[in-house]
């Protein structure tokens, strides 16, 4: 069935040494590890621990942080296995359309294209609110009307750190690097004072309880757009913290944890991706795990969950503010804001190498796969994907675009997870570098978890999501199959001499 034609993992590998698509190979592991922790230590450090903790986990927010790191973890194996398997950029979408057809990974891209390009704007527009902190009271305060949508009618200052963004990716995998590793540095040496500064200024008695109980939500049926769908699929009253709010939480910090899946869409670029993509992947996702629950336990322990501000746009740098430590406000407020910078560039790098491997494949116009002949980078792309970005940023609320960030993620990460299953079964020849333990199990487990999480995020946001894909699948089938590459290799009779894999 052409719906559900593949691509062989040969036919992956011997695109990427046309001239005109080639990618320079310029990073090593420790490029890689800090690339992880770069684009992970961001707004879940500084923004979302605060928020989860006051409206869904109280101190137990470290336990949705250990949840979501768990449910990385087990999809970052299966990752690994791939990047190392098929190092070929486009990260699940590459993995999908060599396991599950041309069809299903047309429409992982389409999510991959919406959970890195909203990410990247989600970004900017937290580094925006942190901005206004470190100004504010200065001579360079930014007048509210171009501050925040919220407050105004345009975030200047987010849109235009994207276009700022979108020449230093023009520019080569190494700059972005270099860049990423002065600023990834600067950030954990912030979120290390913080663990060690406040960790004198907890009080145990604001872990107690660990776990609040239940609460019944505010808003009843009314508000049932924004309940959790799992509520609604087993009949559960709505209600904040207890176990369930735990769970929420880890769907909603989930958003913090999307940096090993920017790792693999580089695989082109790595120098000796077999060895260095799953340390990377694996390596970021230990050192950022452990950063994220150190930091919520300090916020909830400073101050009572309670007493957190939801609508806080810094509540890292508030909750010291409030503990007579103004000074460590601003050092936060400031790492935070120049932490963020490379947050949304890493993104923005992300969806760029995965509509790039899309425009190769045909599946999206193939002039956007030109590579730029001096940096070599997919800078057609990164263009007009740097605009859509800036103007997403500029003009939509942080909230809405995390939560569209969060169900793509997760979406992803259940087809990766299946397909190491299918790949083991149709391709056991294939030499792998890295292999995930306990085949198919270990694989199940990571899909279910990331499904349950899913159903945790809201019902709206699953509305966003289908009507996105449903975009998606029009696409496809108004131009995608048409001007598939792989497709029109089969109607010249050329599909075996091009090692392509025939599905069902």
């Amino acid at each position: 069935m052409s719906l559900f034609r593949t691509k062989s993992i040969e036919q992956s590998i011997a695109d990427t040494q046309e001239p005109e698509h080639q990618l320079k190979k310029n990073l090593g592991v420790f490029d890689l590890i800090l690339f992880g922790i770069g684009v992970c230590v961001g707004a879940g450090i500084f923004v979302l621990t605060g928020h989860a903790a006051a409206t869904n986990a109280g101190p137990a927010i470290a336990l949705s942080f250990l949840i979501a790191g768990v449910a990385c973890a087990l999809a970052a194996l299966c990752y690994a296995e791939f990047a190392s398997t098929v190092p070929v950029a486009g990260s699940a979408y590459t993995f999908t359309y060599a396991t599950l057809g041309e069809l299903l990974a047309w429409i992982i891209g389409w999510d991959l294209i919406l959970e890195f390009t909203v990410g990247a704007a989600a970004l900017a527009t937290s580094f925006s609110q942190y901005l206004g902190v470190v100004l504010q009271g200065t001579w360079f305060e930014i007048p509210p009307e171009i501050a925040t949508v919220e407050s105004g009618f345009v975030n200047l200052p987010a849109g235009l750190l994207v276009l700022g963004l979108t020449a230093v990716t023009i520019g080569g995998i190494k700059l972005s690097s270099r860049l990423n590793q002065i600023i990834t540095g600067i950030k954990i040496l912030v979120v290390l004072l913080v663990v060690v500064v406040g960790a004198f200024l907890v009080k145990v008695s604001n872990w107690v309880p660990f776990v609040p109980p239940a609460e019944s939500a505010q808003g009843g049926e009314g508000d049932v757009f924004h309940q959790p769908i799992v509520q609604g699929i087993f009949g559960l009253d709505p209600s904040v913290y207890g176990i369930g709010g735990v769970f929420a939480a880890a769907a909603m910090v989930f958003f913090a944890f999307i940096g090993f899946d920017v790792v693999a869409t580089t695989a082109e670029e790595t120098r000796n991706p077999q060895r260095d993509l799953p340390r990377g992947i694996l390596g970021a996702l230990a050192i950022v795990t452990v950063l994220y629950m150190a930091v919520s336990l300090v916020i909830t322990g400073m101050q009572n969950f309670r007493d957190i501000d939801p609508e806080d746009g810094a509540p890292l740098a508030t909750a010291f503010v409030a503990a007579d430590l103004p000074f460590m406000g601003s050092v936060i407020a400031l790492g935070a804001c120049i932490g963020l910078v490379v947050v949304s560039m890493i993104l923005l790098m992300g969806q760029t190498r995965v509509a790039f491997a899309m425009a190769r494949d045909g599946l999206l116009p193939q002039a956007l796969a030109k590579t730029h002949p001096r940096f070599g980078t997919p800078y057609r792309i990164t263009i007009i994907t740097g605009v859509v970005v800036a103007i997403l940023a500029a003009f939509v609320p942080l909230s809405t675009l995390a939560e569209l960030v969060n169900i793509g993620t997760l979406a992803a990460f259940v087809l990766v997870s299946i397909g190491v299953i299918v790949l083991r079964r149709t391709r056991p020849d294939l030499p792998r570098a890295f292999r995930v333990p306990w085949v198919p199990v270990l694989p199940i487990v990571s899909a279910v978890i990331c499904l349950y999480l899913m159903l945790n995020l809201t019902l709206d946001t699953w509305i966003r999501f289908v009507v996105w894909l449903a975009i998606g699948v029009v696409v496809y089938f108004v131009y995608s199959r048409r001007h598939s590459r792989l497709g029109a290799a089969e109607q010249k009779g050329a599909a075996p001499a091009r090692g392509v894999d025939r599905a069902g």
